[in-house]
């Protein structure tokens, strides 16, 4: 087999293992009763931890940083921590699918920046591949979306997560063109995690006390959903495009509804897997186009 077609074969897996593995977030989070941006903080401080053993490795190239790719990594950071902390709070004033919506919206969002920043284009087979897996995304959604009362607010949040999310990927695509995935996510994970720690401590969120069940949830999210979901996206971004890497938020609710449906026992209609169908064709169509040419 061609060595090309190989490694283009092997990027494709691991991006579906990432989009099955942020699925599950939403799994630990019905499981859990701690607030938000307490199992936000833990699944990032728990990731770095399991991460901390080969940071000796790659003290050379920390020691490296310039002053401006520190400031870059604590944007960058501090964006992702705005996102679980806006995200997850859209979900306690809105339903699941109303919230889904906007995080659709995301790869968009890339896309424009990436253009207006880095000058990239996406060609017209992206395009249509986007088209198909919003299509889908605004099916599953269509009959749950409000605008009205609490519902609006937890629409904004999850509006203002998907914009702090598309810093975080913008400035992820800058920093990963010269710093190891290990660099860029620990730092990243570390400023994340420390800014929700300073927001739990504003409003006495309490750091310890939780039973076991809870430090269990607190480490799954740590291996599964950021371990084997987000630190492999931000690993990707040196591969594919940053519009292609946001892609896979159109493919979490449609493997969170299956693992609901398994796992909650959840019924799924008609119409949620045919338009699950539309967004896993819209995002392989995406991904099959949206690989950068390397020389």
């Amino acid at each position: 087999m061609n060595p090309l077609r190989k490694n283009a074969y092997a990027v494709d897996f691991l991006y579906v293992l990432g989009i099955v593995a942020i699925s599950f977030s939403a799994i630990f989070i019905k499981w859990s009763q701690a607030e938000a941006s307490v199992i936000a903080m833990y699944r990032l401080f728990l990731t770095n931890l399991i991460l901390l053993p080969l940071i000796w490795k790659y003290r050379g190239e920390i020691a490296r940083l310039t002053l401006r790719q520190w400031g870059l990594l604590l944007v960058s950071g501090a964006a992702l921590g705005l996102h679980f902390l806006w995200w997850m709070g859209s979900l306690q004033y809105t339903t699941v699918a109303s919230s889904t919506i906007f995080l659709t919206l995301e790869p968009i969002v890339v896309m424009l920046g990436a253009f207006y920043f880095f000058r990239v284009r996406a060609n017209r087979v992206m395009l249509i591949g986007m088209g198909i897996a919003l299509v889908g995304s605004f099916a599953i959604s269509v009959g749950d979306f409000r605008l009205s009362g609490s519902a609006l607010y937890g629409d904004l949040l999850s509006f203002l997560s998907v914009l702090a999310v598309s810093i975080h990927m913008l400035l992820g695509k800058v920093l990963r063109e010269h710093i190891s995935a290990y660099v860029y996510n620990f730092w990243v994970f570390a400023f994340a995690a420390s800014s929700l720690a300073v927001y739990n401590g504003f409003h006495h969120f309490p750091f310890w006390g939780y039973p076991q069940k809870e430090w269990g949830l607190f480490l799954l999210m740590a291996l599964v959903p950021t371990l084997f979901g987000h630190y492999l996206f931000n690993w990707l971004l040196k591969y594919m495009n940053a519009a292609a890497v946001s892609m896979a938020v159109l493919g979490e609710p449609v493997g969170a509804s299956i693992l609901a449906w398994l796992l909650l026992d959840e019924f799924l209609t008609p119409l949620q897997v045919i338009a699950g169908l539309f967004i896993l064709v819209g995002v392989y169509v995406f991904i099959r186009y949206g690989k950068e040419p390397k020389p």
